[in-house]
């Protein structure tokens, strides 16, 4: 329910002040390239004490400025790979899919770097799950996502970006088919990268 209410949301701005951003004469496109690091809050409500490892890794954002301060941002990457452990001991591994889907507002009162806020929502799917006998993942999450950042400008169309996001991705967890508990992964994403407005 509540993807398709932050998608309408969403659609609703757009047709309201799409206009806006090609009025102005800038280009409303702006892509990024980032490099990120996944810090896993890691809770675990089975008895296997389950945790995954932290990584780096790259993705692409896209962003549509639907007018000069508010903007949609798709984050995308690859499957990442995470090693899974039960109480500190490595048990298995799988891989996720995470691309997120956020509205943005941009603060542009001040020349300079240029902060924003962002909220949305994001969809993992789990894949190649390789866990112990009997144990598997429920292998779609839905959860709200946040983020802060900024652009400090390069030029009239580089940037640098700076960007921290809390996403809350949740998996139940089985043993022979009945659910023993939940891991909450629960990432605090840490980004820096380079974007192009168009």
């Amino acid at each position: 329910m509540k993807k398709h209410v932050v998608m309408a949301a969403i659609l609703a701005a757009g047709s309201v002040t799409g206009v806006f951003a090609q009025a102005s004469g800038e280009s409303p496109w702006m892509v990024r390239i980032r490099s990120v690091h996944l810090d896993s809050s890691n809770k675990d409500s089975t008895p296997l004490g389950l945790s995954i490892n932290n990584k780096t890794f790259g993705e692409v954002d896209v962003t549509y400025f639907l007018s000069p301060n508010l903007a949609a941002e798709l984050v995308l990457t690859t499957p990442q790979k995470q090693t899974v452990y039960a109480n500190g001991s490595e048990i298995g591994s799988f891989k996720h899919l995470p691309p997120s889907l956020l509205l943005q507002y941009h603060f542009t009162d001040q020349p300079g770097i240029k902060p924003y806020l962002g909220a949305g929502i994001n969809y993992t799917h789990f894949s190649d799950v390789a866990l112990p006998a009997g144990v598997s993942l429920d292998s779609h999450s839905w959860g709200w996502a946040f983020q802060a950042g900024l652009d400090i400008p390069l030029d009239r169309n580089w940037s640098i970006n700076l960007d921290v996001k809390k996403a809350y991705i949740r998996t139940d967890v089985y043993s022979v088919g009945s659910s023993i508990g939940r891991l909450k992964v629960d990432p605090v994403l840490y980004a820096v990268g380079l974007g192009y407005r168009f």
